[in-house]
């Protein structure tokens, strides 16, 4: 693995020689070395690197950045409150980025005491045709359905009260796809609880063959790291199945994939020996500081979200969607999380965060960072859930 001859003291001497920097980081020759993270807790906003970025895919000022972070994180911290408060009537929920609030939908027929109830938790009210336990269900037997490759995926949207099922636009007059359609708001119960998208592209993963860079390998695959856990990293299970061994960016060996699941999951955790280890950090590859991990808190729809991988580096975007079914040519994989951030071929198992909140890994998409699309993730703390893994925290 890749050592350094001068050390600082405290995190930032682990991150120029632990696991985050030697797996994450590049060669020297190819990216910037990392900068030193300040281990202080003091609660601010965000780094300034960060708000640079937020200013640059924004478009805020950096005052602008600073309250919406504020806003996002007061409404990360009612979600859970106005879920509880509106109780059977809940209707799923999101930010609103103008607003700078949370808005709770609440079926329609609910009491004026529950209406205040989530009021209360300082989020705003629209009332709704669907709960969200409808659309859940709604969608989970659409889920039953097998997809033709013109169906892109399919999530519940609190906004709209519907299952949308996104449609690859060329495809939207294919007989198959119109018979998904006719199936899945059957199942759903009726055409009201369905609405249909267009989409540019069918979705597909971001792992690619061996080039130069910043990659960890699996045979010929390069993919990235998502987040250190206690023993090892997470990843996207696309990238590799349980038992491969896994090299690092210089082709030493790292371990092997503890655990993988795809499609259905698209998940992996790697054991780290052999001279790596971890670090709570998110590589910012020069564009911003490099992020400490703090936990795992959920960002609610329409928060801001950025994302590190080793082909296009760091860019940000919003969340978009959530529990979301993306039909991949190699099999649907479900419970996703829906962005606005680009990606490409590479950048498959790195880390979105929010803040200093880690979110999940990265699974796949459509577009590219020229041109603009959407990229969808897994979840962190299903992973975490799913292998009895400890994210590692700054």
């Amino acid at each position: 693995m890749r050592r350094t001859t001068t050390l600082s003291t405290g995190l930032a001497s682990l991150l120029l020689v632990g696991a985050w920097a030697t797996v994450a980081a590049g060669p020297a020759s190819a990216a910037p070395a990392p900068e030193a993270v300040s281990t202080s807790h003091s609660k601010a906003p965000a780094s300034d690197a960060l708000i640079d970025a937020m200013r640059r895919d924004f478009g805020l000022s950096r005052a602008g950045a600073e309250a919406r972070l504020a806003a996002e994180e007061k409404a990360t911290a009612a979600e859970p409150k106005a879920k509880r408060a509106a109780g059977a009537a809940y209707g799923g929920s999101w930010f609103d980025a103008d607003s700078g609030k949370l808005t709770v939908a609440v079926k329609t027929g609910a009491s004026a005491a529950t209406l205040a109830s989530v009021r209360d938790t300082g989020a705003s009210v629209r009332t709704v045709k669907y709960s969200a336990r409808q659309l859940d269900a709604a969608k989970a037997r659409i889920d039953e359905l097998a997809a033709p490759d013109g169906v892109s995926n399919w999530y519940v949207d609190a906004e709209s009260s519907s299952v949308v099922v996104g449609v690859v636009a060329s495809q939207r007059a294919d007989n198959d796809v119109r018979a998904f359609l006719a199936k899945a708001k059957a199942r759903a119960g009726g055409s009201a609880a369905v609405t249909v998208e267009e989409t540019a592209s069918a979705p597909g993963t971001f792992a690619a063959g061996t080039v130069g860079g910043d990659p960890f390998y699996t045979g010929n695959v390069r993919c990235s790291i998502g987040f250190s856990v206690h023993g090892g990293f997470v990843t996207a299970g696309h990238c590799g199945g349980a038992g491969q061994g896994v090299s690092g960016w210089d082709r030493s060996y790292i371990g092997n994939i503890q655990g993988s699941s795809f499609p259905d999951n698209d998940y992996a955790w790697v054991n780290v020996g052999s001279g790596w280890w971890t670090v709570p950090v998110v590589l910012g590859w020069g564009t911003v500081s490099d992020q400490l991990v703090r936990g795992s808190n959920e960002a609610p729809v329409g928060a801001s979200i950025c994302r590190s991988g080793s082909t296009t580096h760091w860019h940000c975007g919003n969340v978009l969607a959530k529990n979301e079914t993306v039909n991949y040519s190699q099999g649907a994989v479900r419970q996703m999380t829906k962005t606005s951030v680009c990606a490409e071929p590479g950048d498959s198992g790195g880390s979105f965060i929010s803040g200093d909140q880690a979110q999940g890994v990265t699974s796949g998409g459509w577009g590219n960072c020229s041109t603009g699309g959407e990229t969808w993730f897994q979840p962190i703390n299903e992973i975490l859930n799913r292998y009895g893994l400890t994210l590692h925290t700054a």
